[in-house]
């Protein structure tokens, strides 16, 4: 019976969620897709064709049972398939939403290589977990039984709050440490809401606090407290603390008013979006309204920073990035999402210098491709030809790099690479220092959150192995 629901695939075409219309989107900051209702996810579900090798599981990150949670879903068993989603992903509300689910599950769905669409896998997602939420089906964390060893978590983006969750489930005491005021890091700061709401954040993170982990949040490590009294406080030590150091331009009059950081403009708008006050958007150094606005860059970020521009009520938008369509590392679908909101994107084009000590304008470098680098993609090379491009306001969105840690924290010991990550081990996460383990972007560079969500998983299956370990070698000495 169950095959009968499935393999539709070739009398059901592939279907979205409603997209709102671009005109109204344009205006507020909530998600720009509608939810599927449960006999349109059930229909969608059943397009899958239950691969006997399914490339959509093999290429998420964290190996989602993606076959399993689809057929539960067209056979309306939609609790069992949350249940099979939240056993291989902690936070599959944030995944089913943010995840480049064209670059990752849908853009290796078998059927889409036959031609006949890809399975809708995020939104599905989605909907599954949110009707859990709903329902009351995503219950109280409640371990079986306390144990005495406690974590300190330096980091509360996703991949913390991933090991916080496994760790916590597992009776382990968890302490979670942030520089900012509130938990998530960047899916509370980073991303806007368009893209991901702040209520589903807060949602997941107040879930986390009621199962029994702490927040310790306004909190600098190195500065508001030591890295050696948080190893002092606990039995094993977590560092996931992202990369947050933005790439600098080196171009004449890149040090103008009216430069500025990606993260400084994402996190500023995210926190007028909680109502708070913020001194530099209140006094239109990251407010948007009424500019000409130049934001340089061509991945996810860049896609946001364009984005939220155009909500801010910016005069202009437009987009500079040093190769084509094809060869940038942004999804495709949310490019595709700012061309319908009015962005404009000048391809094959680099920042040369900067015109106005209070920036007026960007002078272009035409760029062509040539050979593939390193990353297969081609590399780009100046023409020759400057153009000037007009600008109130240019955000850098050029990519990040990890903070000199080892510095930073007065802790030679913690090895890093040459390119300032922390070096671990693979697999587990285990640095150079006893008891301390490191797990997502501060390892593997600036990345996917659901491949952040894997590594503090991993980690924190190896935070127990290790806990385990010490407590027996701790019972074997005591026992001497």
């Amino acid at each position: 019976m169950a095959v009968e629901k499935m393999l539709k695939f070739v009398s059901v075409g592939r279907d979205m969620p409603q997209k709102r219309d671009a005109e109204a989107r344009r205006h507020d900051f909530l998600e720009i897709y509608g939810d599927f209702a449960k006999p349109k996810a059930a229909e969608q579900a059943s397009r899958c064709s239950q691969c006997g090798v399914p490339y959509c599981q093999s290429h998420c990150p964290v190996h989602h049972n993606i076959p399993d949670w689809l057929r539960l879903t067209a056979e309306g068993r939609l609790q069992e398939a949350y249940e099979i989603a939240q056993a291989a992903n902690n936070f599959p509300e944030f995944t089913g939403r943010i995840c480049p689910q064209d670059r990752l599950c849908e853009g290796n769905c078998v059927i889409e290589q036959s031609g006949h669409g890809t399975v809708t896998i995020g939104s599905v997602e989605r909907y599954i977990t949110d009707n859990a939420w709903e329902e009351g089906w995503v219950k109280p964390i409640r371990p079986s039984q306390e144990r005495t060893e406690s974590v300190g978590i330096i980091g509360a983006g996703p991949a913390g709050l991933a090991c916080a969750d496994t760790l916590r489930r597992a009776g382990v005491q968890v302490t979670v440490y942030d520089r900012y005021d509130r938990a998530g890091g960047l899916l509370t700061y980073g991303i806007p809401g368009f893209k991901l709401e702040k209520d589903v954040v807060m949602r997941r993170v107040d879930h986390l606090s009621d199962g029994g982990v702490e927040f310790v949040l306004n909190c600098a490590v190195g500065e508001t407290l030591s890295f050696d009294a948080i190893r002092g406080r606990h039995d094993a030590v977590l560092i996931a603390t992202g990369v947050y150091r933005s790439r600098e331009i080196e171009a004449e009059g890149s040090e103008a008013r009216g430069i500025v950081r990606a993260i400084d403009y994402l996190t500023a708008s995210n926190k007028k979006q909680f109502g708070d006050e913020v001194a530099e958007f209140d006094s239109g150094e990251l407010d948007a309204a009424g500019k000409r606005v130049v934001v340089i860059g061509g991945g996810d970020t860049a896609m946001d920073c364009v984005r939220t521009a155009i909500r801010q009520g910016a005069a202009s938008v437009k987009c500079l990035y040093r190769r084509d369509r094809a060869n940038m590392p942004g999804s495709q679908r949310e490019v595709a999402n700012a061309e319908e909101e009015g962005v404009e994107f000048v391809w094959l084009s680099a920042p040369e210098g900067f015109v106005g000590d209070t920036v007026e304008g960007v002078q272009v470098q035409r760029m062509r491709l040539g050979a593939p680098d390193s990353t297969g993609r081609r590399s780009p090379e100046p023409m020759g030809e400057v153009v000037l491009e007009g600008a109130d306001l240019v955000v850098k969105a050029l990519g990040f790099e990890p903070e000199a840690l080892p510095t930073l924290w007065n802790t030679p010991g913690l090895d890093v690479t040459r390119w300032g990550t922390i070096r671990a081990e693979f697999g587990s996460g285990k640095t150079s220092l006893d008891g301390v383990f490191a797990a997502g972007d501060i390892v593997r560079g600036a990345s996917l959150v659901v491949w952040a969500i894997r590594d503090g998983r991993e980690a924190a299956a190896a935070i127990l192995q290790y806990l385990s370990q010490t407590v027996s070698a701790s019972s074997a000495v005591a026992a001497e």
